[in-house]
């Protein structure tokens, strides 16, 4: 009986390692499991999250951050619908030209400069658009000293002349008709001659046309001049205005400046060059002289085939990745659709408008454009 009891007895050292051995498997395990965990979350977070790139615009995104939702709707998604290949344009190009010809004295601005609205880029010699805005100035004032006369009237100077010359008329008259008086009483008495009489009758006539002459005259310079003259006179002064405002716009337009607030993509013309104002040059003569662009304003100009163009429309989001930066993501919508297709490529140009573009885009890049369209998942 002693021994069957002794054979159910556990002993200590066989006790001990059986506990000790199980303890240590569990811990393991324990441990495993944790490791695992933590390499699964490193891979998520490494590979499976999308990644926030560093000084992004706010118009900068991941395509794995487009799903959002709403309170009691189902979650909306967006998928790709088409991806198509372009460059980067600016929407306004401006190449800048003279209204005048001449030659360039002076440029202000290199490639890549920022210019404001307003600033002098180019100026051209302007010696001869100063002499003729001179001239003209010239023929204004002779114009205007003209019309103040005729406005002012006569003077009294010139209207006491005009009385004195009627008042010797007057006299001369007097002599005369007195003198053929007498005459024609001696010719009666047989004193005189016919001849003498009719001589006297010829001056007496004379000094009667003189003296109407003379109060004719004298009218005139006391009423002073006509309106007619006054409306000439003023007319003069309206054309030389305009001459002058004519030799000072060709002497402004010696002066080229920027038109917008933007960036200097070319340097066309250099100092000493000869400007046309056509858009060909002729003789080595240039018509422009520096390009501008807003590098603000930037578009994708894309050639979608036909065969593609019932997947876009006019309200669709999209987004932008330059060749050059492909982990830059820009946001972006439809701005134009070309109303005609190309039938030598059997494409229709659509162009899309960056939203916010930054520094790193620059024109005739080259980019691909994802075109999206939402979706309800069907969650509620």
């Amino acid at each position: 009986m002693k021994e069957d009891l002794n054979s159910l007895r556990i002993e200590r050292d066989r006790r001990g390692s059986g506990a000790g051995g199980g303890g240590g498997r569990f811990w393991m395990a324990v441990a495993g499991v944790l490791f695992l965990a933590l390499v699964g979350m490193a891979y998520y977070s490494l590979w499976m999250a999308p990644a926030q790139l560093p000084n992004q615009s706010p118009a900068v995104v991941a395509a794995a951050d487009l799903a959002a939702s709403e309170p009691g709707r189902g979650a909306r998604l967006e998928r790709e619908v088409l991806i198509a290949s372009g460059y980067v344009v600016a929407h306004h190009k401006h190449e800048l030209g003279s209204k005048v010809m001449g030659r360039v004295e002076w440029i202000g601005v290199e490639k890549g400069d920022l210019v404001r609205r307003g600033q002098l880029l180019v100026k051209l010699e302007d010696r001869e658009f100063v002499a003729q805005l001179r001239q003209a100035e010239a023929a204004l004032k002779l114009a205007r000293e003209r019309l103040a006369e005729l406005e002012a009237g006569s003077r009294p100077q010139e209207i006491e002349r005009a009385d004195a010359e009627a008042r010797r008329a007057e006299a001369e008259l007097d002599i005369a008709r007195l003198e053929y008086e007498r005459l024609e009483g001696l010719l009666r008495a047989g004193v005189v001659a016919q001849q003498e009489v009719d001589n006297a009758l010829a001056r007496f006539n004379m000094a009667t046309a003189a003296l109407a002459s003379a109060r004719s005259s004298h009218a005139l310079i006391e009423e002073g001049p006509r309106l007619e003259q006054v409306s000439q006179a003023r007319a003069e002064v309206a054309r030389a205005m305009a001459a002058v405002d004519y030799a000072q716009t060709m002497l402004d337009a010696t002066e080229i400046r920027a038109p917008i607030t933007g960036t200097v993509l070319r340097r066309i013309a250099e100092v000493g060059e000869m400007i046309t104002t056509s858009f060909a040059g002729e003789g080595g003569a240039k018509s422009a002289v520096v390009a501008l662009a807003d590098l603000n304003d930037l578009q994708v100009e894309l050639d979608i085939s036909q065969s593609d163009f019932n997947r876009i429309s006019g309200d669709q989001e999209c987004r932008m990745s330059p060749e050059a930066f492909p982990q830059r993501v820009y946001a972006c919508s439809i701005y134009e659709i070309a109303p005609e297709a190309n039938r030598q490529k059997a494409s229709i140009q659509v162009k899309v408008k960056v939203l916010e573009p930054d520094d790193y885009l620059r024109p005739e890049m080259s980019a691909r454009v994802t075109f999206l369209r939402r979706e309800d998942n069907g969650d509620e």
